[in-house]
């Protein structure tokens, strides 16, 4: 997680720095300074500061893993990434919930956001719980 962290910090150095830039431009202009621009520039640095530090205090917790070391060879890396659910159809639906969301509220009718609240939050608790049938049912 190491390399995670390092290209967020990275990215967050960079978004600061066109931050300043972009505001010092825009704000020697005949217009003053352009705030949307300049909000969404900041609003996204912090956003990946705080991906990288997850990413730092996480890599704290691990092992090293083969992608932190210079010279790993790609058989390093053998062996079980996880368990991957393959013939779920939970992520279909929680997609089909999430895209009704954003047409509720495209919308802004109270009803249909209720309605959609209700489903995302179904198929998520699907989603999470697909395999958490519990002792009795295995």
């Amino acid at each position: 997680m190491n390399l995670e962290a390092k290209i967020f910090e990275l990215v967050t150095v960079f978004f600061v720095l066109v931050a300043i830039v972009y505001g010092t431009f825009t704000g020697l202009s005949d217009k003053g300074i352009e705030w949307a621009g300049l909000t969404a520039l900041v609003l996204s640095a912090g956003l990946t500061l705080i991906i990288g530090t997850y990413f730092r205090f996480v890599a704290r917790r691990l092992d090293t893993r083969p992608e932190d070391f210079e010279d790993a060879e790609i058989s390093d890396g053998a062996g079980d990434l996880g368990f991957f659910s393959a013939g779920s159809y939970w992520p279909i639906l929680l997609a089909g919930a999430a895209a009704f969301a954003a047409i509720s509220l495209a919308f802004f009718q109270g009803w249909l956001i209720v309605v959609a609240v209700v489903l995302v939050i179904g198929a998520s608790a699907g989603l999470v719980f697909e395999y958490h049938l519990g002792p009795e049912k295995h």
